[in-house]
């Protein structure tokens, strides 16, 4: 799915789109922007600090081997 914008100074015959339409494209256009896909791809595009990948905020970096490896501890 592309998500992008289409750039109006490529093709001048996209910026005389009579009014009508060119609502209608706003409209879909920020719908679009709007969607639960479109959001959870903003998000995975936002890069993570480094420090953020160090300490995850669980305190382990994979919580199903930190439990065994706790519960192999105990035994």
């Amino acid at each position: 799915m592309d998500l992008s914008f289409a750039r109006s100074d490529r093709d001048l015959a996209a910026a005389m789109l009579p009014t009508g339409l060119a609502v209608l494209m706003a409209m879909v256009t920020s719908r679009q922007a709007a969607s639960p896909t479109a959001r959870i791809q903003t998000r995975l595009s936002m890069p993570l600090p480094v420090a953020a990948l160090l300490a995850p905020a669980d305190g382990c970096f994979h919580r199903a081997a930190a439990t065994a490896l706790h519960r192999w501890g105990e035994a």
